[in-house]
């Protein structure tokens, strides 16, 4: 077992794949002598040479499509789309394309192709490069959408990511990059579509992803110092989605906050909220609450981006709340 950062797992799995398979390859913007803007690929020019690490032009709708060409080849490429926000100058090639060909020819051809992106707020860059549009991506059929919390999970679902024959986001949050945790030394790849709870409870049940499912567990341990025991649900999935964990959780608990990074109104809370009003609302003791940002594009100022992020106050008293509705109604 060691202790890395969140940063040093998702480069060991790239490197561990790299070196399990040649088909596996490294392509976007500054990835090379740079080493990618957020240092994800550290040294992997010198290792591997430039044709498995492909620097590329300013060109995210070029290079993704090249990727998703690759991949139907045969190859197994990972492109790195330095924010989120650049996607959607890729978007046609992502939703279009990547999602689709394998339905549209009847299984002809595969897209086995890793779509690594950082998100988020809270670092001061401004609404068009802080966003959480997961919600884009996990809409659309042909893709799988992952959003790992932990160093552990970001390297097992990394693995799991390449080696899946279907293209797959993988969901990075910026706040995450520094966080460190235990990592088993012989880690495998974990089940993409599969939820973990992080930390088991019996009075109210909180469901997050990605930097939130982090702050759930925090949010816990200070309400277990006043007896309200939380059971906190990491999605780890957002396409394909664990409801059954979900369901089961809550109907353990009889009541839920939901926790994200995303506007509220169509969120991933949204889909979420539906899923537990679907399969256990004869549990339930009280209405599911949503904790999300302000519906407003991330301001610059610090003071106002922090003020429109979800909080861990916040969530407390969602959590808070909640349980008082369900001490009325008992």
């Amino acid at each position: 077992m060691s202790v890395i950062s969140y940063r040093q797992a998702l480069h060991d799995a790239l490197r561990a794949e790299m070196l399990r398979d040649e088909s596996v390859f490294l392509i976007g913007e500054e990835i090379g002598r740079f080493e990618g803007s957020y240092k994800i690929t550290a040294g992997m020019l010198d290792e591997f040479g430039s044709k498995r690490v492909r620097d590329t032009p300013i060109a995210e709708e070029g290079f993704t499509g090249a990727a998703i060409g690759a991949a139907m080849l045969g190859l197994r490429p990972v492109v790195e789309i330095m924010t989120i926000n650049f996607s959607l100058l890729a978007l046609d090639q992502i939703v279009n394309h990547a999602a689709k060909i394998y339905g549209m020819f009847g299984g002809q051809a595969r897209v086995p192709i890793v779509i690594r992106t950082p998100g988020g707020g809270g670092q001061q860059l401004g609404a068009t490069h802080s966003q959480n549009i997961e919600l884009y991506y996990a809409f659309v059929p042909g893709m799988k959408v992952v959003a790992p919390s932990s160093p552990a999970d970001a390297k097992a679902l990394m693995l799991a990511a390449i080696r899946d024959d279907d293209p797959v986001l993988v969901l990075e949050n910026l706040a995450l990059y520094n966080t460190t945790g235990e990592v088993p030394d012989e880690l495998g790849a974990a089940e993409i579509g599969k939820a973990a709870i992080t930390r088991a409870g019996t009075d109210i049940t909180v469901v997050a992803y990605s930097r939130m499912a982090l702050v759930a567990l925090q949010v816990a341990e200070r309400l277990a110092g006043e007896g309200i025991d939380v059971e906190v649900v990491d999605l780890r999935s957002l396409r394909p989605l664990d409801r059954e964990t979900v369901i089961a959780s809550v109907k353990k608990t009889n009541c839920a906050v939901i926790l994200e990074d995303d506007w509220l109104t169509y969120g991933i809370g949204a889909e979420v909220a539906a899923t537990v009003s679907d399969g256990a609302f004869d549990w339930l003791d009280a209405p599911v609450r949503r904790v999300a940002m302000a519906e407003v594009p991330l301001p610059y100022a610090k003071s106002l981006e922090s003020a429109a992020l979800p909080s861990a106050d916040d969530a407390i008293t969602a959590i808070r709340e909640t349980l008082a509705a369900v001490a009325r109604r008992c």
